[in-house]
């Protein structure tokens, strides 16, 4: 599998083995929303901020392909959704393995949503993409949420199950939402067997949000996979640099943005 290890060293940093991940797959599911509307200077922004990937949908990838500058990690989102869907988590293939490859990408994504309506589907969407990850070498990334009806999504028991069945699914990287509490983090961190990565979630405030990614680094969490409180920032550079200084350089917060 030294394919396989190759890229996760385009998307993990080999110093600390954590990653600052920003995905922009927002625009399938949300449509053009801020932060979004220029994507190849949305991405520079981004990747000379220091985040170590970035995630896109096929048909976006040649608008952040860097001809210049610092690069970046790709990893290529194979499931969508959209907000007009009567079902917005019903998250459906729209993508396959290959045709990342071939877009040079150095890792895919899919998305889970335990106790959605078509759970089963996206269970077994899943593993068919990791069974093709193994064949291809490619690192696998799975962005999972408890969203059922009437379930606790950030519970630790909901949160520790959405990252067990992940890496039952033989997840590389598993993205997930933060319990808020990084004690019931930490032990869900240390019962798995792969990086655990939170989710950014919708934008809060600066502070708020750097002192959350810190407490689930120091919980023993692999960093932060973080959109809209990256990319509709208004300087989203110096934002992902701030990120970049808690996750790899374990700066405070308030020094992360007192930081040139």
């Amino acid at each position: 599998m030294i394919g396989k290890e190759i890229r996760m060293e385009r998307i993990l940093d080999r110093n600390t083995g954590r990653a600052v991940i920003v995905p922009m797959d927002h625009g399938f599911s949300m449509g053009q929303i801020e932060g979004l509307l220029n994507m190849t200077e949305t991405i520079s922004q981004v990747s000379d901020g220091g985040a170590n990937a970035i995630i896109l949908h096929k048909g976006i990838v040649k608008t952040g392909h860097r001809r210049h500058g610092r690069d970046i990690g790709l990893i290529v989102h194979l499931s969508a959704s959209t907000s007009l869907n009567p079902d917005p988590n019903d998250k459906v293939l729209v993508c396959t393995v290959e045709e990342a490859i071939a877009l040079g990408a150095d890792g895919v994504s899919i998305h889970i949503n335990l106790g959605a309506p078509n759970e089963s589907k996206m269970l077994e969407a899943a593993g068919e993409i990791s069974r093709d990850c193994t064949r291809w070498g490619m690192p696998l990334l799975i962005m999972i949420y408890a969203r059922g009806q009437g379930v606790d999504g950030s519970s630790p028991a909901s949160v520790g199950h959405c990252v067990r069945v992940a890496e039952e699914l033989g997840a590389d990287l598993i993205k997930t939402t933060y319990t808020g509490d990084p004690v019931s983090f930490a032990r869900i961190v240390k019962a798995c067997s792969v990086p655990v990565l939170i989710a950014g979630g919708e934008k809060a405030g600066d502070l708020e949000t750097l002192e959350t990614i810190r407490d689930s680094v120091a919980a023993g969490g692999a960093g932060v996979c973080a959109g809209r409180n990256a990319f509709q920032r208004e300087q989203p550079r110096e934002f992902v640099h701030a990120i970049c200084s808690v996750v790899h350089r374990q700066v405070s917060p308030k020094e992360a943005l007192e930081q040139p």
